[in-house]
């Protein structure tokens, strides 16, 4: 597993030569973490049985028999927190499951089971005999999703139900889907008698299970008298045959932060130690010819951003528990007196902070879009009058949302470019798809044809696309700022997004016209989760690509996508996969290749593995050497990554 570079470079960024593209669809077969064991081979000597089965291993597979009673393959290594990941084949009448920290006790063992019999996917309390025998199984009751530590248990009320009632994710109603979208969600149901993935992770008091790659990241919880450390163990029961393959295993008690990197063609400065924002903007705030960066409720001032200022009220948040309040900042003279603005339009209401023009007090704040918006929006101008309009999605559909010069700390002017169904929470870019010179809106559904001036009353006509993919665990699609640029040189515009913020997956879409004209998009996977790492350019896997941005880089007039991991991006929980991997920011350098696929390759180089991203990435050319700068706010602080690179504009 790499998350920095150590091959041979070329002119500070490390070249590789990538073969074979990495599958588009490996929905239901995902892998969140790199394994410390993997079952391999036609021996069992790293396992022990309980119970009268016969065991049998061959070429990675193991297979038994319960007859009609509990059969238990147990590891001869124990954890307390541990991640598994499997595929399993039970046949009809048969049940099958994996138990973690299965205890010895003084009258067998006691353990949590996840198991799947049938349609149905559950998880137990189970207590066992010395010779394997069930003893007592107890569904357990649910947990939550977005926390570490499940909550005491409620108090029951008689007639009520207690218990934990969910089969496998990506199951429940939900609502009617536009007849044009072009994706579906995919199903992550049980299959009974064929081969299903089951990934389980279980730590402190909650255990999770992911079947085919689905799941709504609820747990279950556990209490002091369940087992509390000891082996995993395959479990067997009812009749019929069953069997195990890719079985792996993760010890996720023992947690990794890397040594310090940084690419050698940045140099990095931390400007805040805290946890203020998921987003920065850079412009001249006090008007003494050098750049500023604010990020949440601070300005840095440059040039050496050592100095800083309210903007407003500011607390320092816990990245554990809190979410902040801004996650996309901007910067623009709203009110065209010649001193930039700021303004937080993602999540929450839309709003803008009015420069008092170099007072020494906070900024004057005003809301101007109601209601919360996406997590992800876009500020650009989009009908071309030189000012900026905020793209974002609400209420099930996608908008626009527009000021009047005359008065911008009113509310906005707000245009629903969509029908409802196809707002994402996740994914927005703007940019010319067809050449036509108007701005069109892209999401993870498709992209939106910018109308002529003077003609924009109502919907926009929409083209459906499939600009990201459903994956791990299904809650979602969609990545952060979507770049439209052409990546290959062909004179069309092409898509590159992550494709999805709280997932895994980076790709990239390449244009294509038909004799008539007509637009269709080519689908590139560049990287995907570990099951394929070793092809992954420089074996880089990360997930929760949340935030984002393109820019030329390297100089080579072509732009470059940065993208990082935004860490703990549903809190300190494993609700999301990989979640405590390292914090990386990486810029992939688009590099033009007529051998690669479709004309393109992308060339990852780690700017950072301390800091990540958040919900978004800025990129400035803070000193004015003609080199981008890249600026990042996470829940590690706010950092400004200084490119040095010498092949600058």
């Amino acid at each position: 597993m790499k998350y920095f570079l150590t091959t041979v470079f070329l002119a500070g960024i490390a070249a590789f030569s990538f073969g074979q593209e990495i599958p588009w669809d490996v929905n239901g077969r995902g892998l969140s973490f790199s394994p410390d064991y993997t079952y391999k081979g036609s021996a069992l000597a790293d396992w022990h049985s309980l119970g009268s089965a016969t065991w049998q291993a061959k070429n990675g597979e193991i297979t038994t028999n319960a007859n009609g009673g509990s059969a238990w393959l147990a590891s001869n290594r124990s954890f307390q927190d541990v991640g598994v990941n499997l595929l399993v084949k039970a046949a009809p009448g048969s049940e099958a499951g994996i138990l973690v920290r299965m205890e010895k006790t003084a009258d067998g063992y006691k353990g949590i089971l996840v198991a799947i019999k049938g349609e149905e996917a559950a998880s137990y309390r189970v207590t066992l005999d010395a010779q394997g025998k069930e003893l007592s199984r107890e569904r357990l009751r649910v947990a939550g999703n977005i926390i570490r530590m499940a909550p005491p248990a409620p108090k029951v009320v008689p007639g009520t139900a207690s218990a934990d009632r969910r089969g496998s994710g990506g199951g429940g109603n939900r609502p009617s889907e536009p007849a044009d979208l072009p994706m579906k969600r995919p199903s992550t149901a049980i299959i009974p008698g064929e081969w299903n993935q089951m990934e389980v992770f279980i730590d402190f008091n909650i255990i999770r299970k992911f079947i085919n790659d689905g799941g709504d990241g609820t747990g279950g919880a556990t209490e002091d008298t369940d087992g509390s450390y000891g082996p995993i163990a395959l479990y067997a029961g009812g009749t019929g045959i069953v069997q195990f393959k890719e079985i792996r295993d993760k010890d996720i008690a023992v947690r990794y932060t890397p040594k310090e990197e940084t690419s050698s063609r940045f140099k990095i400065q931390r400007i805040s130690d805290m946890f203020y924002s998921w987003s920065a903007a850079a412009a001249d705030f006090n008007k003494d010819g050098h750049m500023d960066i604010v990020a949440g409720p601070y300005i840095y001032y440059g040039p050496d951003y050592t100095h800083y200022q309210e903007i407003f009220f500011g607390q320092t948040y816990n990245p554990s528990r809190d979410f902040p309040e801004t996650n996309c900042q901007y910067s623009f003279d709203f009110n065209n007196d010649g001193w930039p603005d700021i303004m937080i339009g993602a999540a929450g209401p839309a709003r803008i902070f009015i420069n008092p023009k170099g007072e020494s007090r906070r900024w004057n704040e005003y809301d101007v879009v109601k209601g919360g918006v996406s997590e992800v929006t876009v500020l650009r101008d989009i009908d071309g009058d030189g000012r900026p309009e905020l793209v974002y999605g609400q209420n099930g559909a996608m908008w626009y949302a527009k000021y009047d010069p005359a008065e911008p700390t009113k509310p906005w002017a707000t245009h629903q470019i969509s029908g409802k169904g196809y707002y994402m929470p996740h994914g927005i870019g703007v940019g010319d798809i067809n050449g036509d010179g108007r701005m069109d809106i892209i999401n993870p559904h498709g992209w939106w044809e910018g109308p002529a001036k003077g003609l924009d009353t109502g919907r926009w006509n929409f083209h459906p696309e499939a600009f990201s993919r459903y994956g791990h665990r299904s809650i979602g699609v969609g990545g952060s700022v979507m770049a439209v640029y052409d990546v290959n040189g062909d004179g069309l515009m092409d898509v590159v997004t992550s494709l999805n913020a709280h997932g895994f997956g980076l790709g990239w879409f390449e244009q294509k016209r038909d004799n008539n004209g007509k637009i269709s998009f080519v689908k590139h996977m560049i990287a995907d989760d570990f099951s394929t790492e070793s092809k992954n350019p420089g074996g880089v896997t990360f997930s929760e690509l949340h935030g984002s941005s393109f820019a030329d880089i390297d100089g080579d007039g072509i732009p470059d996508f940065i993208v990082g991991k935004r860490y703990w991006s549903h809190l300190d929980s494993y609700f999301d996969p990989y979640a405590y991997g390292p914090p990386v920011l990486y810029v992939y350098r688009t590099v033009r290749d007529k051998k690669a696929p479709g004309g393109a390759r992308f060339v990852p180089e780690l700017i950072h593995n301390r800091s990540g991203a958040g919900s978004d990435v800025t990129t400035a050319d803070l000193n004015k050497d003609g080199a981008i700068d890249i600026i990042s706010s996470t829940d590690r602080g706010t950092f400004i990554f200084w490119n040095t690179s010498k092949n600058k504009k």
